[in-house]
C-alpha cells in the first residue's frame, strides 16, 4: 500500500491558542493608562455590571482569576478542615488545590464517557456525612449535568461551586452558565474565549458576593477606590484575613471591549467547530467532542481524542508529528489523581478513575481561536488526516 504524501509544512508555526485582540482593546487599555486611575476603580466595577447584565447573573464580582474566585468562594460559605468537596480529575489542578488551601478534603470521582464532566452518579456514591460541597466543572465549555447535581446538593443540604473557566458563554437547559445562585468562577486567562490576560469573575447571590468581596481584599470593608476618590474617607477596618484578589481597571478595559466582542468571536468559534466536526465525521479512528441537546456548547476546547486500537501511533507521537507540520495542539488535562502531590497524599492509582485516565491517554486538543482563518483550519485539517492515513492499522 502506498504511503500518502505529507501536506506541504506550514511556513509559520501554527499558535494552539492566541488571544483575539483589535485596536479597540488597545485604546481602552491606553485610555485607562491616561486617566488617574489604573488598579481596581471604576472600570472594575463597570465591568462587574456588565457581566452581571449579559449573563443575567444576581451580581458579580471581578478578581484576577478563576482560581480566586473558587478560593473565595470556598472560604465564604466557611468550608474548612475536617469537610469534604466532591469534584472531577479532569481539569487543571487549581480547581481542586483551592480545596486544599481551606484545610478541606478533595474527594475526586470519575467522568461521563462523552462529555468527560463529572459523572452525577460518581457523585451520589461519594458522599458521606463529611462532605460539604459539590465542584462542578464545564470541561472544555460543555456544561455539566446540573440538575442531578443539584438535587444530591439539595438532598443532602451542600453547597454547589460551579468551576465556569471554560464555559463562558454557555448555557444548561436555556439558562446561561453563572445565571444562577450558586457560586460561579470563570477565567479571563490569556487563552480563554474572554481574556483580560490573567483575571476572573465570580457570580452568584448579592449578599453572598458582598461577603466575598471583603474576603477577596485583605478583609477590608472598603476597597481602595471608596478612600482615595474626592470627597471619600480614609477610614477602613478588617474584618476577616482575607486575600489579595483583585482585578486592575487596565485588565479590565480590556474585558470591557472582549465583552462588547463576545457574540462575535463565539459565532467564529462556532463555525471552526462545525468545520471540523464535518471534515473528520468519517474518521473512524478518532472520538470527536459531542454537544448535548439541550446545552449550549461554549466551544473553549476542542479536544479529540485517537483510538489505538485503530492507530499504531499513541498520543505524544501524534503531537510530535503536528508540531514538525507545524500546528500547535495541547492536552487538558493530565487527571489530577495523576500528580505526585495528589497521587501520593491521597494514595490513588491510574485506574482508580478509569473513565479519566483513558481518556487523558488519547486526548489532544486541536487549535481553535477567534483569530484562526479558514487556510488555518485547513493546514490542522489536512494535517491530522495524513497523521491519521499514514498510522492506520
Amino acid at each position: 500500500m502506498s504511503i500518502p504524501a505529507a501536506p506541504p509544512k506550514r511556513e509559520s508555526f501554527l499558535a494552539f491558542s492566541p488571544p483575539a485582540l483589535t485596536e479597540e482593546e488597545i485604546a481602552e487599555v491606553v485610555d485607562t493608562l491616561r486617566s488617574d486611575w489604573i488598579t481596581t476603580g471604576p472600570k472594575a466595577r463597570r465591568f462587574e455590571q456588565e457581566f452581571g447584565a449579559y449573563l443575567q447573573a444576581p451580581a458579580a464580582l471581578a478578581l484576577n482569576s478563576c482560581t480566586a474566585g473558587l478560593h473565595v468562594a470556598l472560604a465564604t460559605l466557611g468550608i474548612g478542615p475536617g469537610d469534604e468537596v466532591i469534584t472531577t480529575p479532569m481539569t487543571f489542578v487549581a480547581s481542586v488545590n483551592v480545596i486544599e488551601h481551606v484545610g478541606a478534603r478533595p474527594v475526586l470521582v470519575d467522568v461521563e464517557p462523552d462529555t468527560l464532566n463529572i459523572d452525577p452518579l460518581q457523585v451520589e456514591r461519594a458522599i458521606t456525612p463529611r462532605t460539604r460541597a459539590i465542584l462542578p466543572v464545564h470541561f472544555t465549555g460543555h456544561p455539566v449535568e446540573l440538575d442531578p447535581i443539584q438535587a444530591l446538593a439539595a438532598q443532602h443540604s451542600l453547597h454547589v461551586v460551579e468551576d465556569a473557566a471554560h464555559a463562558l458563554p454557555a448555557s444548561y437547559r436555556g439558562r446561561a452558565i453563572g445565571s444562577s445562585s450558586n457560586p460561579t468562577a470563570f477565567s479571563f486567562y490569556a487563552t480563554k474565549n474572554l481574556t483580560t490576560a490573567e483575571g476572573g469573575m465570580l457570580t452568584g447571590d448579592p449578599e453572598f458576593l458582598d461577603r466575598a468581596r471583603v474576603i477577596s481584599l485583605h478583609g477590608m470593608n472598603r476597597d481602595a477606590w471608596r478612600r482615595y476618590d474626592r470627597g471619600a474617607s480614609w477610614f477602613y477596618e478588617v474584618t476577616a484575613p482575607g486575600f489579595k484578589y483583585n482585578l486592575t481597571d487596565i485588565q479590565a478595559a480590556l474585558g470591557l471591549v472582549q465583552l462588547r466582542r463576545l457574540d462575535g468571536m463565539q459565532a467564529r468559534r462556532r463555525a471552526l467547530v462545525a468545520r471540523y466536526l464535518d471534515a473528520f465525521a468519517g474518521e473512524e479512528a478518532l472520538v470527536l467532542p459531542v454537544e448535548r441537546a439541550h446545552v449550549e456548547h461554549a466551544w473553549h476546547l476542542f479536544v479529540i481524542r485517537l483510538r489505538h486500537d485503530l492507530l499504531t501511533i499513541e498520543r505524544n507521537q501524534f503531537i510530535e508529528e503536528l508540531t514538525e507540520l507545524n500546528i500547535g495542539s495541547s492536552v487538558h488535562f493530565i487527571p489530577v489523581h495523576l500528580h505526585p502531590y495528589y497521587r501520593d497524599r491521597y494514595q490513588m492509582a491510574p485506574q482508580d478513575l478509569p473513565m479519566a485516565h483513558g481518556a487523558y491517554e488519547a486526548m489532544l486538543s486541536l487549535p481553535l481561536n477567534a483569530r484562526m482563518s479558514d487556510t488555518d483550519q485547513e493546514d490542522v485539517i489536512a494535517a491530522v488526516q495524513y497523521l491519521l492515513r499514514v498510522h492506520r492499522r
